[in-house]
């Protein structure tokens, strides 16, 4: 693992500039930025002010600029968990989860495109009942998170120095792999969306990017962690994500069930683990 030490001093480099307090507060800024100049480019184009080139991929309603903002900072929530992956994977899994109850947050917001200005409930009562039904979901999927991180125990699956900091090791090369896929599939979205006003999938790309990731996770814990207990714990969260997966794919009013469902099965999973420690599943079948 030596010779990879440049590229996890690299990962560290990029996870200590990405965490640092004033990066944020210019992601913040940017943020603000991005949602007034949204605003304004709508009116603009609305008003016939904007060349025929940006006035075809530029919206009209003006909660659209409400969308592109919780976008660009969703987007900054998933390299953020890129970052994560390399602490542990049940905190990242807790950070895909922040990120579902997000989405369904915008989703929330999306709908509000679909409103007529000004909003009126008798024209607009479908929209209004998936924005209820978006944001009880991401209420439910928060409350969820709450007892899945109170629940966490460090299982100490791997007791001896050296394999905890190869182990280590391997999580950030994977990351800073996810990192690249990342900026590669935001390049590509981009590019397609302006060249051909294309919707970007840019967060289902991502999700099944991380089923991969997640399962190429699960087969590097075999090789440091080769119980039962921890293969099956973190093999579950693989089969979290996958829900996550098809809540993002699938339409009003499922993607929110199918979401709920995905924190129920983590919450009920990291519940298991929890109870049944690995001390306890070793001691009760060495008994039989």
């Amino acid at each position: 693992m030596i010779r990879f030490e440049p590229l996890t001093n690299l990962f560290d480099m990029l996870h200590h500039f990405w965490e640092h307090p004033k990066t944020e507060r210019r992601v913040a800024r940017g943020l603000i930025a991005v949602f007034i100049m949204g605003v304004i480019a709508i009116e603009a184009n609305r008003q016939g002010l904007l060349p025929p080139a940006i006035s075809a991929i530029t919206p009209t309603n003006h909660f659209q600029a409400v969308n592109l903002a919780f976008s660009m900072l969703l987007v900054l929530e998933v390299m953020s968990l890129i970052m994560t992956i390399s602490c542990s994977i049940a905190r990242s899994m807790g950070k895909q989860f922040e990120i579902l109850a997000l989405i369904l947050l915008r989703n929330s917001f999306k709908e509000l495109s679909n409103m007529h200005e000004p909003i009126t409930l008798q024209l607009d009562l479908m929209p209004v009942l998936h924005i209820v039904t978006s944001g009880s979901a991401a209420l439910f999927i928060f409350v969820c998170l709450g007892f899945y991180y109170r629940m966490q125990r460090p299982q100490g699956y791997i007791t001896a120095p050296m394999e905890r900091m190869r182990y280590v090791m391997t999580k950030k090369l994977i990351s800073l792999m996810l990192f690249c896929v990342f900026l590669g599939i935001a390049v590509y979205d981009g590019v397609m969306l302006v060249t051909t006003g294309r919707k970007p999938e840019f967060f289902e790309t991502i999700y099944t990017v991380l089923i991969f990731a997640d399962i190429l996770l699960v087969l590097v814990t075999q090789r440091f962690m080769p119980m039962f207990h921890a293969v099956f714990r973190n093999s579950g969260y693989v089969i979290a994500t996958l829900f996550m997966r098809i809540a993002l794919g699938a339409p009003p009013f499922y993607d929110a069930a199918v979401g709920i469902f995905a924190a129920l099965y983590a919450l009920a999973l990291t519940a298991a683990t929890t109870y049944f420690s690995p001390s306890s599943v070793d001691s009760g079948r060495k008994g039989l």
